[in-house]
C-alpha cells in the first residue's frame, strides 16, 4: 500500500536519525530544535501575510517537518507517540467546544470564550486540585506585542476590561499625555514606562476593534521597508547619490513613491 505523505515524511526522519544517517540530525533534541522551530513558526508567519501561496506551502512544510521530527524524538526517547499528541488534541477541543459538540449554547461571543476559558483552567491544576491563575498558561517568551493582546484578552474573558471602547480611547489619551510629561522631564526611567503603557493601551484599543497591535505593526514596517526600496530605485534612476539627498528631496521621493503604491492598489481594483 503506498504511503501518505505524512508516513512518508516520517520515514525520511527515520532515515536521517539512523545509525548511518546524517550526522547533525542524528545530534539534535527536541531542545536543540526549538530555535529553529520559533524561526520556521516566523517564515510561515511572514509567508502568509505576503499572501504568496507558494511560499505558505513551502513554510508549512517546513514547520510540520520540524514538528513531526520533534514527536519522533520524543517516541523513541518512550515518552509518547505523534497519535497520543493528535488524541489529546482532539479531546480538548471537543471538551472546549460544548457548543459545537454537545447541548451548550452561548447568547454570544464573549460567553463562548469566557467559558473557553474556565474549561481550559479547570484542565490544568495545582497539587491542591485548584485551578490555574489566568495567565499561569502564558508562555513567557512571546514576543511584547503578542503577549501584551493574550493579557488583555484573558482578562477581558474574566470581565477585567473596560466596559466601553470610549474609555479605553481616553485610557490612551491619558497615557499619551503622561508620555508627553515624562519626555520633557528627560527622566529616561520614566520614558521608558510611559511609552510601555502606551503601547500596552493602543494593543487594547487595536484588539477591542479586532485588530492586532503585532500584525498592525507588521504591515507598517513592511509598507516602509517597501516604499524606502522604491525612494532609493527612483534616486538611482536619476543618478543620485540616495544617502546625500536632503531630507525635503527625501520626502518629495517619499510622497513619489507612496503615489505610485496607491495608484497601483487602484489599478488592481
Amino acid at each position: 500500500m503506498e504511503k501518505n505523505a505524512l508516513e512518508a515524511l516520517q520515514d525520511v526522519i527515520d532515515r536521517l536519525t539512523a545509525p548511518d544517517g546524517c550526522p547533525w540530525d542524528k545530534e539534535q533534541t527536541p531542545l536543540s530544535l526549538a530555535d529553529y522551530l520559533i524561526e520556521e513558526s516566523h517564515e510561515l508567519v511572514s509567508a502568509i501575510r505576503s499572501g504568496n501561496v507558494a511560499d505558505v506551502c513551502e513554510e508549512l512544510g517546513d514547520l510540520a517537518f520540524l514538528l513531526l521530527f520533534i514527536a519522533r524524538l520524543y517516541e523513541k526517547q518512550g515518552h509518547f507517540k505523534l497519535d497520543d499528541a493528535l488524541d489529546n488534541n482532539r479531546a480538548k477541543m471537543i471538551r472546549r467546544h460544548p457548543h459545537v459538540f454537545g447541548d451548550t449554547t452561548f447568547e454570544n461571543r464573549d460567553e463562548q470564550l469566557k467559558t473557553w476559558e474556565s474549561i481550559k483552567r479547570a484542565e490544568h491544576t495545582d497539587e491542591s486540585g485548584r485551578p490555574q491563575g489566568i495567565f499561569d498558561s502564558l508562555p513567557s517568551s512571546l514576543p511584547p506585542l503578542i503577549k501584551a493582546y493574550r493579557i488583555h484578552s484573558k482578562a477581558a474573558r474574566v470581565g477585567f476590561t473596560w466596559p466601553e471602547d470610549e474609555e479605553v480611547e481616553q485610557q490612551v489619551e491619558a497615557e499619551w499625555l503622561e508620555w508627553l510629561d515624562a519626555s520633557a522631564s528627560g527622566d529616561a526611567d520614566a520614558q521608558k514606562h510611559e511609552l510601555g503603557d502606551l503601547l500596552f493601551s493602543i494593543t487594547e484599543l487595536g484588539r477591542r476593534k479586532g485588530i492586532k497591535a503585532s500584525e498592525a505593526l507588521d504591515f507598517a514596517t513592511q509598507r516602509f521597508l517597501r516604499r524606502f526600496t522604491r525612494m532609493e530605485a527612483l534616486a538611482r534612476e536619476r543618478g543620485q547619490d540616495f544617502p546625500s539627498l536632503s531630507l525635503d528631496d527625501k520626502d518629495e521621493l517619499w510622497n513619489e513613491a507612496k503615489a505610485e503604491e496607491k495608484n497601483m492598489k487602484t489599478a488592481d481594483r
